[in-house]
């Protein structure tokens, strides 16, 4: 497959980052985009053309197919000359995440009856607080995740079962993901998560603010006895994109000249992050090359920022019911996602009725309607559709499995959730 590279300069971005796979931000200072390409001898890699037609031919059970696109695997491949790379996606099937995850169902099991023990019962509020979040029905999509990838990877090198090490990395992503929620409801004053009510209503403030910071603390502590200095140092830096993430946003609300470009760093902090670093973690306790456990970060990435992509297009999409908060939450409290972006390049009236805070009666309301009305949902759309091909593409390098599946089916889950 024919792929160029686009040498775009932002600046001290999380470009390099991005880039390179690495997690340590000194690489802010030279900052390049590599493809890379796999060893012709790697067992198990395929690649261009025939690795496409695996994915489309397949047991006629992920029948989409993935587009060649011009671009490198970067942050920024948004804006292509020509048609955006997307997914074909017919014929539709329905994906639920109970199937998807049925060939990692034991591993997840294990980890739900770890993850209350492994808080720690010092404190019984703390402890109170842990229950009502990893009890409030949560997906666990991003230990699954380290599960699909651990299985994928380790068939690489020849491991017959998971190692400790995977295992406790599944269980300190989750824990957190978990902090993170605490911290966001807080910051957002969300009253639901889930359906149930959140830490800080129940609790207060302050006992949910501790309680975060608990979790964040212990995972720490479980991630340095895991002695891999490298995912040490690629968990650690999650955290620290979590309060960057949290603080570029703040410092945007409601700035109508917020650039695409922003919103994508922004959302690798808050939500890709994490993700890109579980599957990254998972492949280095395999022991695969370098080149496998970068692809899998680039794979985490690309299917982060898809996800996060798609949440902010059903933020106008769907019901209140079926959000658990009031649609539209996003942009009531000034925060501009990619649906408004692209809107605000052809709707002048949008940028007013924004920078005016919505203080006219039902301007709010206006706004939600102009957002669906001058194609910002179907903008955004197309650009969840490019970084779930990007995604697709980084599995490339794994052999054939019900893993390999699984990963490439949960990219599809991902996009039918606006279908």
């Amino acid at each position: 497959m024919s792929m160029t590279c686009h040498n775009l300069d932002f600046g001290r971005t999380v470009l390099d980052l991005v880039a390179c796979g690495c997690s340590s931000s000194a690489s802010f200072e030279r900052y390049s985009v590599r493809n890379y390409t796999p060893k012709a001898n790697y067992k198990g890699c395929s690649r261009g053309h025939g690795a496409r037609k695996l994915v489309r031919s397949r047991w006629d059970r992920t029948r989409f197919r993935v587009s060649s696109v011009k671009a490198a695997d970067t942050l920024f491949n948004v804006v292509a000359e020509g048609p955006p790379a997307a997914l074909d996606l017919e014929p539709k099937r329905s994906i639920s995440l109970t199937n998807l995850f049925e060939v990692v169902a034991d591993d997840l099991q294990t980890l739900n009856r770890n993850l209350k023990s492994i808080v720690g019962a010092e404190n019984p509020v703390l402890m109170s607080a842990a229950e009502q979040i990893f009890g409030a029905g949560g997906k666990r999509m991003r230990p699954a995740l380290v599960f699909l990838v651990s299985w994928a990877t380790a068939e690489l090198v020849g491991l017959k079962e998971l190692t400790k090490e995977h295992r406790r990395l599944a269980e300190i992503i989750e824990m957190i993901h978990t902090a993170s929620l605490i911290h966001d409801d807080v910051l957002d004053d969300s009253d639901m998560r889930r359906g149930k009510e959140t830490v800080h209503q129940l609790y207060g403030t302050r006992v949910a603010v501790l309680a975060g910071d608990f979790m964040f603390a212990q995972s720490s502590w479980y991630l340095a006895n895991l002695e891999n200095l490298e995912v040490i140092k690629l968990i650690s830096q999650v955290i620290k994109d979590f309060a960057s993430g949290e603080i570029q946003q703040a410092s945007s609300l409601f700035d109508c000249d917020l650039e695409l470009e922003e919103y994508l760093i922004k959302s690798y902090y808050k939500t890709a992050s994490l993700i890109a670093a579980s599957t990254k973690g998972a492949a280095i306790f395999s022991g695969v090359e370098s080149y496998i456990s970068e692809k899998m970060y680039e794979y985490g990435r690309n299917l982060g920022l898809s996800f996060q992509v798609v949440d902010d297009i059903l933020d106008f999409t769907q019901s209140a019911e079926q959000l658990g908060k009031p649609a539209g939450t996003d942009l009531a409290k000034g925060n501009l996602t990619a649906p408004v972006i692209f809107a605000l390049e052809t709707e002048p009236k949008l940028r007013d009725i924004i920078e005016s805070e919505f203080s006219e009666t039902g301007s709010l309301e206006e706004a939600i309607e102009l957002v669906k009305s001058c194609g910002g949902i179907e903008k955004a759309q197309e650009l969840a559709k490019e970084k779930a091909d990007l995604a697709i593409q980084n599995l490339q390098c794994l052999p054939q499995s019900a893993f390999r599946i699984a990963l490439e089916d949960m990219v599809m889950f991902n996009l039918n959730r606006i279908d």
